[in-house]
């Protein structure tokens, strides 16, 4: 049996996973990472401090420790720092990723090891399998509407080994009814939304709280001004709705396909494949991570360039510099740099990236 330290949210999937943990004979305690606070008064809720009335409820009910375990300073350097130097320098970051990598896996990890835990489990819905010569290998979830692979795209093969994923073999119905099943007071809790860590925080009012608005023009793809946006770091390419400019008849949409940062200039085309700027599909991608073996020769892969999009057929090919140059078989919707990019064979996650550059938007 080993000793773990399950990162508990007050939420119903870490809480269940905690619990199977228990049922299974591990020494099992719990940890809940405070990572953000929200005293500068940007709109929102950021429910903190009922998640640790909830996670303590279930510490409870199970008979383990409780750690609340303050991450507040690592976290501002590593996952809002990153954020909003990615946003004020034009990329579109992701820091659902980065938090696992730097937070879940990085200094909570780090945190469990120097106190004698062998591994941390977490509530993601993601399988993990340990082949003979003891690498770890993470497969998809099994619900196929939960999978949390994408997520784990950053992590390294160090991390993955000392991951625990308790309910990455069951479907949702499944872990809401084991919920129950252990008499957990979250079993009927709603799941969390929003930035990660942060809670109900929309991203507009978090970058506002930060960056400074910065009027310009809103121009078509061939320089008509259509309007004034209020910060090119408020929008991302492919985005349909907020941008302020109406579609002129029903059927045709607007969408953002590019930024212009030295004219401050924000671009508009139509929602369609032959739109200039929103399609593309040769792109470097850089912070590479790979979690079964390096990715150092030319191969095909499944790409999923966004969490709810599918992992679409691509080659990969290394760099002198090392990065990989991706190229899919078929043009992908509204690529942004600062997105994430998983590699995958199949339902086996391979390893991720960072989109850096897009080399052939049209």
């Amino acid at each position: 049996m080993a000793k773990v330290l399950v990162g508990l949210s007050g939420g119903v999937d870490s809480s269940v996973a905690a619990a199977l943990l228990v049922e299974q004979g591990h020494e099992v305690a719990a940890g809940y990472m405070k990572n953000w606070i929200n005293e500068e008064g940007i709109a929102g809720n950021c429910p903190w401090e009922q998640d640790i009335d909830d996670a303590r409820a279930v510490a409870r009910t199970l008979g383990i420790e409780l750690r609340v375990i303050d991450l507040i300073e690592a976290y501002q350097q590593r996952i809002v720092t990153y954020l909003l130097d990615g946003y004020r320098s034009g990329i579109t970051p992701n820091p659902d990723v980065w938090c696992n990598r730097e937070m879940k896996f990085g200094v909570f990890l780090d945190y469990a090891l120097d106190q004698g835990f062998g591994f941390v489990a977490t509530g993601h819905y993601v399988r993990k399998r340990t082949l003979g010569d003891g690498t770890a290998v993470i497969l998809r979830g099994a619900d196929p509407n939960k999978d949390q692979s994408y997520f784990l795209s950053l992590m390294t093969p160090r991390q993955a080994g000392h991951g625990l994923f308790p309910v990455g073999e069951m479907l949702k119905p499944q872990v809401r009814e084991t919920a129950r099943r252990f008499g957990l007071p979250v079993a009927e809790k709603k799941d969390s939304q929003g930035i990660c860590f942060l809670g109900q925080v929309k991203m507009s009012d978090f970058l506002r709280h930060y960056v400074a608005d910065s009027v310009g023009e809103i121009v078509d793809t061939t320089g008509r001004v259509m309007g004034e946006h209020r910060g090119l770091h408020l929008y991302t390419i492919g985005q349909r709705k907020g941008h302020g400019v109406a579609s002129p008849r029903e059927g045709m949409a607007y969408v953002v396909v590019g930024k212009d940062h030295a004219k401050n200039q924000l671009i508009i085309g139509w929602d369609s494949l032959d739109s200039p700027g929103l399609y593309a599909r040769r792109c470097v991608i850089g912070s590479v991570s790979s979690l079964a073996g390096p990715l150092d020769a030319r191969q095909q892969v499944e790409a999923q360039p966004r969490y709810r999009s599918r992992a679409e057929a691509a080659d990969l090919s290394p760099r002198t510099d090392g990065k990989l140059e991706l190229t899919f078989r078929n043009p992908q919707r509204a690529i942004a740099a600062g997105q994430i990019c998983a590699f995958y064979d199949g339902g086996q996650l391979l390893g991720g990236g960072v989109f850096e550059e897009i080399l052939d938007r049209g």
